[in-house]
Parts: C-alpha cells; structure tokens; sequence
C-alpha cells in the first residue's frame, strides 16, 4: 500500500474503520452527541450484513417463503389457475433493490448528521492516526482523538474445500448465482448453512447437509436442534450429524463428497458454512501494539477499549458475539467512552434469531446450562395448540420456558415456529429486566396471537395451562 500523496487534511473526534453496522450507527450516535466523525469502509456502506448476509439473505428467504405458501395456495381455500412457477432473476433483482435502497439510506443519513464518509482501506498508522488507502494509490491521513476498530470477519475458507465461486461456493457466492443448481451439498449445519438449506429446499433444490458435531444448529438448546431437524427432514433436507466431508471429488452430478460415516452425497455444488474469521489482517494492530487474542480477534474489555486506551474495537472483529445487534450495542458503549463516559457492554437478554423455515428464536440458557446451576423446570406450549397457528397454516414447532424451581427465575426460552424470531424479543425483555416465570405468564397477550404459546409454556411449567391436557 503506498502512501504517496498522504497528507493530514482533518481532524476528528472519533474515527471508526468499518462501516457496517457497527461502525455506521457509532458513528451516527456520535454526531448526534456533537463529536465530528469520520468513518472509512473499503467496501459499500452497510458492511457484510447489508451487503452479503442479514438483508440479502432474508430478502431472498422472504421470496423462497411466498412461493412455498402459493404452493400450498390449496389448504387455504385458493385454486390457482396456473401451478407458481419462481423467477430466480426477479428474486435476485429484487433482494439488490432493497439492499441498495437502504446502503443508499445510510449515505443520506450520514450527509444529514455531518458524518464524513472516506472510500478506502483504513490502516491504524498512530496512537492518533488513521491513514486511508484509496484505490488510485493515493492516501489520507486524519488525525483522531479516539478510534473506533469495526472491521468485522468473513467467512472461513477450508484448503481441503478450495472455494472457486463455481463449484464449491461461499454464502456470498449464493447471492449472486444465475441461477439455482438442481442439488447442493452443505458443508456446516450452524445458523448459514441450515437458514440455506431452508431457502434452497422451498425453491425446490435437493439439500444435503453435514454437520460434524453431534446436532444441527448446535449453538443452539438440544430440544430446538431436534426440532429443526425434524423439520429439515421434512423439507427434504436430511442432516448428517457426527460427521465430516472426508473430500470433495468430480462426480456424475458435478461434485461428489464423501463422508466418514461411508456414505457419498451427489451434488451439482458445495456450500462450505463453517465459520467465520476476523478481519484483522493489515489494519496496523501490530504497529501500535494493540493485543489480539488466542482466536485472533482484538483483546476488548466490556468497555470495548483495546490495549490502547483511546482505541475500540467494536463487534465481529472483538471475537465475543458475531452478531450485527450486538456490534450496535457495542457500538453505543464506545462512543460513550470515547466521549468521556464510562458506559460498559451489557448483554443480558441478548436474543439469537435465525431464520430458518420455521424461524427459531432464543434467550437466555440452554437447559443444559441451566441445570448446572439451577435446578430446572421446564414449561413447554406446541403451536399446533394455537388457533393463530392454525389460520396460517404454520403449526410447527413449540415454546420451552425454563426456570428456577427454587426463585421462579426465568432463566431461558426457546421458540421454533412461525414468527419465532419476533416473539422471542417479549421473552429478552423479561429476562433482561430479572422477570419470573410467573410474571411472564400474568402477562395478558391479545389473541389470536403466536406469543400466547409465551404465556402459555410459562403456565405450563406450574402445571396450569388451560390448553393442554392434563399431565397424569
């Protein structure tokens, strides 16, 4: 990278590296604080969420799941005069309009607060300093009181499964194919790699996935991996579990893998989804002595400063939770920090949404967790119990509520099932605000609703649903 050219041409308060989701609310929340802001992205506003994962992602699963409800136009008393046929091009072109309509929202928000946008790769070259490399081979150097690091991570790439963009594929790769392949094997059943294979299936694409730990979505409770497997199983997406993709060879449909298990999966191609590493590299962290940790994400404390005391790092790249609420959340503490205030990172309640088919949605512990600590009760409510669920024709998956058999506490909930990632929010506040099971099933919820099976499952855990039978 050359510095020909670089001169000092402004100072700033707060300079962020990274314009993602993190980065760009900080620095919006700055301005909003009075502090002159700069903000560098190499690539387009809005970062990999915007750009390659949260909104292109589920612009696509929302087109997968009205082509899925058309097919089934029948159960709800509508004869299509034709059978739906998907137009993959209209459903890319239009995950492109709204992916461009909000990177250019976060361009007119950034003009209205007075944040200055700097196209380019940002380096840390000074305890106060950031130099950006443009794309002509000239350089900016400004000068900053504080620096905010939000450079985010990218998905890992295997040598034993050499990503090409034509046979073997990333998550990015999927977005921007010209059209679906007739089968695809799916190295990795974490969040990516089932939330494709949900889409992939409903648009009619044969899935097999393997997983080499012992459940599919296994950051998730082992009740909610069973019931997403069973529902993969009945999209026709079958899980290999405890178990590796040995190779990947040419085979008779394009790909040929084999897994230790000894059986071979056929597949015109291979989506590799197995985790995600951070962007560190070449940001001058060594230079100004900023320490890393043993997975190689920056060393934070829950104030998100570095080794460095006027520098941040804010979240993927500071290795504690891969998602893009949580880099806001800790976006808000930096900027308070940088401005004088000792804010600190604060996850209690943080949920995990995921939008498979049906969408999952959890806070708190897992059982598991739970029962190393407390003794656990569990109250469950299935959604086929609901009349919601059945005027949408969604009665998949249920509502587990865990508590403290000695206090109440509400210590975790887990929801599978339509709108799962939206109800699951009710669930984050309760447990965010120290709530009880109790106080969670007093609440009054409208109906017909999906969050009732929420009251209902903290019934249950007393014994006191009305809707289900009693338990001998």
């Amino acid at each position: 990278m050359s510095k020909q050219g670089a001169v000092i041409i402004k100072e700033y308060n707060i300079v962020i590296i990274g314009g993602g989701p993190g980065g760009y609310t900080a620095a919006i929340r700055a301005a909003l604080k009075g502090a002159k802001v700069a903000v560098i992205e190499v690539d387009k506003l809005g970062g990999v969420c915007l750009n390659r994962g949260c909104i292109p992602s589920k612009a696509l699963i929302a087109s997968a799941v009205q082509y899925r409800k058309m097919k089934e136009a029948d159960s709800f008393g509508i004869k299509l005069a034709t059978p739906p046929v998907y137009d993959w091009s209209a459903m890319r072109a239009r995950k492109d309009r709204i992916v461009g309509t909000l990177v250019g929202g976060i361009g007119q928000l950034f003009k209205s607060h007075g944040v200055e946008h700097y196209p380019g790769f940002g380096r840390v070259t000074g305890k106060n300093e950031v130099t950006v490399f443009h794309d002509d081979d000239k350089a900016t150097r400004l000068k900053a009181d504080s620096i905010i690091i939000a450079t985010g991570s990218r998905a890992v790439s295997i040598p034993a499964f050499p990503i090409d963009g034509m046979r073997i594929l990333s998550s990015d790769h999927l977005l921007e194919l010209d059209g679906l392949p007739q089968s695809m094997l799916i190295i990795g059943a974490g969040v990516i790699g089932c939330e494709w294979a949900c889409m992939l299936s409903m648009l009619d694409v044969k899935v097999t996935m393997v997983e080499m730990l012992k459940r599919a979505l296994p950051m998730e409770d082992e009740n909610t991996s069973k019931l997403m497997e069973r529902e993969l199983k009945k999209l026709k997406a079958p899980v290999h579990t405890d178990c590796k993709v040995e190779e990947v060879v040419p085979g008779p449909e394009g790909i040929t893998g084999r897994l230790s298990n000894g059986k071979t999966v056929d597949a015109n191609q291979v989506l590799v989804s197995v985790g995600r590493r951070f962007n560190t590299e070449e940001i001058g962290l060594d230079d100004i002595g900023i320490k890393l940790d043993k997975n190689g994400s920056i060393k934070v404390g829950p104030d998100t400063r570095t080794s460095v005391s006027n520098i941040f790092a804010i979240g993927d790249v500071a290795g504690e939770s891969l998602l893009a609420y949580t880099a806001v959340h800790d976006g808000t503490v930096a900027v308070d920090n940088a401005l004088g205030g000792e804010a600190k990172k604060n996850y209690m309640g943080v949920p995990s949404v995921i939008f498979t088919h049906p969408e999952v949605g959890s806070v708190g512990l897992q059982y598991s967790q739970a029962a190393e600590k407390y003794d656990v009760a569990v109250g469950r409510f299935p959604l086929r119990a609901l009349g919601k669920a059945h005027a949408e024709n969604e009665i998949a998956g249920e509502v587990m509520v865990l508590g403290d058999k000695k206090s109440d506490k509400l210590l975790g909930v887990h929801v599978v099932g339509i709108h799962a990632a939206e109800i699951v929010h009710t669930a984050a506040l309760a447990i965010n605000r120290g709530l009880t099971v109790s106080q969670l099933g007093s609440m009054i919820f409208g109906h017909p609703v999906i969050s009732e099976a929420l009251m209902e499952a903290a019934h249950d855990l007393h014994g006191m649903s009305v809707h289900l039978a009693k338990k001998r």
